[in-house]
């Protein structure tokens, strides 16, 4: 074995054939590997066959175990597998064994590796320890080859609402009977306590496109054989990539079971109109020398220190390596995958810079081949540093470098409610100036504008987006505190209506701008929670959404209803090109802190009126404005919007009201 200088590791547990240590090298190492990018890898049926397929290259033997169940009960066989070519190793049973159950296990550096379902099983036993064999056509919800998600031209015509599946109905007011799990979405009629539309029927009425759900893969943290006791996880902690998670079924001890749910849950959404977002986290996993990617290539699927030690840029104790092929293979795979099998119409990426901007092009550019609605965003950034140079990084500031994929804007985030790493921290909607130039990076979708003053943004000092449609805009989402608890931190002895005034506010700045609008599920009912801004494993007390605070905030939500519906009636808040931003995106200029004022103009994007004048007042006091004259339609004022307006006014001196837009429009 060669040691490489000041390596603290003699036998780093990626070592293969005995005279690798440094892991310098190892990625010389890894490239000489044959890679498999066929699609029989695992396990397919064919007639009276069942066969495997397991890609290890270094493995010295392979078996495959049969059990008759997936928990709990001894192998009744086992196939010894044979070597083929580029890495792969086959076995194969002379009849068909749906219902049965199975693991792989390989022979590395002389020892029998634990057993693993391996990192491409599509349906899994309770807590994924054994993959199963099943029928996937048998899972098929009636009319599932018809089933479609949503025609939308652009990324930018989609209305994000980001939930989790215990979240949304777990609540004891929810009214809805399978609480928790996939099946809830599928419920209609569901009303709260207090008479209010719940469920599926609260996303139409709301008017969202799409909803991004959680991690639904098969994840570590929660026992699936305790399923009343179960605890809370948002997922982030993967095991089984390809397979359903079990503690979102009604049965996970039935393998089929989740599949179908989960398809079902999909048809229901898109019947309603809506389509689905599937968060998925290729960037860490669960383990690290027990996760099924380490028991079936050690070492090949992670990023590793000098010292041999695993890197961590996930900030969960490892990271893949996108950018070795067999790693970026199957995350472009596992991606189409979900999209074949399961109809999901977008993907969101878990610190997306973890991986190479190569590998996210691949990712883009293949479903698009599936569906051309489909579309791919993920966050910008990582945990902490990687090997993986920052050039080739899916950061943020390379997106430039992939044109079809999206990233969060955490510029518009911590410019209008306040930075995310400090709770009493104000931002431009709760009264603190210096923010307008980062807001108005927001305002046009990161995208060259010049009017825009790159070098006094806060979080960006350049035009990072080619288009409106790379960029995703929020103020609220799972990660940090949510907007109701951030206005109750950064506002703290200020009345429930004035903190309203500045959510509202808040919230038309993002539905307003120009990319793609995002928002976090319960925030339209002033859903807050208890103040963590780190609830991954918090109890249903803290995450359930009250749906009794419908009700109670009826004003609120119907706001939110208006403002969605506003957004997708005019396209003029839905360009898709940098030219046109600059183009028909006209700021005023205004010399007060708080205070932004711009027009869209000339029919902007093909939107039928001819002018939308928007203000954005964040400050404690009223300001005046000087609207052009003539006849305009009043669309928002004072804490109040109606998409389709609320009657005329005539331009001139406007006083527009502490926290608040004024939006008015020019008709013809």
């Amino acid at each position: 074995m060669r040691l490489c200088a000041g390596t603290a590791l003699a036998t780093a547990s990626f070592v293969y054939g005995g005279d690798i240590a440094c892991a310098a090298d190892i990625d010389t190492v890894y490239s000489t590997f044959e890679t498999y990018n066929g699609d029989d890898l695992e396990m397919t049926v064919a007639g009276n066959s069942t066969r495997f397929a397991l890609w290890s290259p270094e493995a010295e033997a392979a078996k495959v175990y049969i059990y008759p169940t997936g928990l709990n009960s001894a192998p009744e066989d086992t196939l010894e597998m044979m070597r083929t070519a580029n890495g792969v190793w086959r076995a194969e049973a002379g009849e068909a064994l749906y219902g049965k159950f199975y693991t792989f296990s390989i022979k590395h550096n002389g020892k029998w590796l634990k057993e693993t379902p391996g990192i491409w099983a599509k349906a899994v036993g309770v807590n994924g320890e054994r993959a199963a064999i099943i029928d996937f056509a048998k899972t098929d919800p009636e009319g599932w080859d018809a089933d479609r998600g949503p025609a939308i031209a652009n990324i930018t015509d989609a209305v994000i609402y980001e939930m989790h599946h215990r979240d949304f109905s777990m609540h004891q007011s929810s009214g809805i009977v399978n609480k928790g799990k996939f099946l809830a979405l599928t419920e209609q009629d569901a009303r709260s306590s207090l008479g209010d539309k719940t469920g599926i029927d609260h996303l139409k009425e709301l008017g969202v496109t799409h909803v991004h759900i959680l991690p639904s893969y098969d994840y570590n943290s929660v026992d699936e054989t305790r399923l009343p006791e179960n605890g809370y996880n948002w997922g982030y902690d993967p095991l089984n990539y390809n397979a359903p998670e079990g503690s979102y079924s009604t049965n996970p001890m039935n393998p089929a079971v989740r599949v179908t749910e989960m398809k079902e849950m999909v048809k229901a959404l898109h019947d309603a109109g809506i389509g689905v977002v599937m968060d998925v986290v290729y960037n860490h996993t669960a383990q690290n020398d027990d996760s099924n990617f380490s028991l079936t290539a050690p070492g090949y699927f992670y990023r590793h220190r000098a010292d041999g030690s695993y890197s961590d840029a996930s900030g969960c104790g490892n990271e893949t390596a996108s950018e070795r092929r067999q790693m970026g293979d199957f995350i472009v795979n596992s991606v189409k995958y979900w999209a074949k099998e399961y109809h999901i119409d977008g993907f969101r990426f878990d610190l997306m810079a973890i991986h190479d901007t190569e590998t996210m092009n691949r990712v883009a550019e293949e479903l698009k081949k599936i569906n051309p609605d489909i579309f791919v965003y993920g966050e910008g950034w990582t945990a902490g540093d990687s090997p993986l140079p920052v050039e080739r990084r899916a950061l943020k500031d390379n997106v430039s470098a992939m044109p079809q994929v999206a990233v969060f804007s955490d510029d518009i985030r911590d410019a209008v409610k306040g930075h995310y790493s400090d709770a009493k921290d104000r931002g431009f909607a709760t009264g603190k100036p210096g923010l307008e130039e980062t807001v108005k990076i927001g305002i046009v979708g990161a995208t060259a504008h010049p009017q825009v003053d790159y070098s006094k943004g806060n979080n960006s000092k350049k035009p990072y987006a080619l288009a409106p449609t790379q960029v995703i805009n929020y103020v609220s989402c799972h990660d940090d505190l949510m907007l109701t608890d951030k206005l109750a931190k950064s506002l703290p002895g200020e009345s429930l209506a004035d903190r309203q005034r500045a959510h509202k506010l808040a919230e038309t700045i993002v539905f307003t701008s120009q990319g793609t609008p995002f928002m976090f599920a319960g925030e339209e009912i002033y859903r807050d929670k208890k103040g963590v801004h780190n609830s991954y494993k918090s109890p249903d007390s803290i995450n359930a959404i009250d749906w009794t605070l419908k009700h109670q905030n009826a004003e609120l939500f119907q706001y939110y209803k208006e403002l969605v519906k506003l957004r997708k009636t005019h396209p003029a808040f839905r360009m898709t090109t940098a030219e046109d931003v600059a183009r028909y995106l006209v700021f005023d200029k205004v010399d007060e802190p708080n205070l932004i004022s711009y027009s869209l103009k000339n029919h902007a994007n093909g939107d039928a009126w001819k002018e939308i004048k928007l203000v954005f007042n964040g400050s404690n006091e009223p300001k005046q404005v000087k609207i052009p004259s003539g006849e305009w339609l009043l669309v928002a004022r004072d804490g109040n919007l109606v998409a389709e307006g609320m009657g005329k006014i005539k331009g001139g001196k406007i006083i527009v009201e502490p926290r608040s837009a004024l939006i008015v429009a020019k008709e013809k």
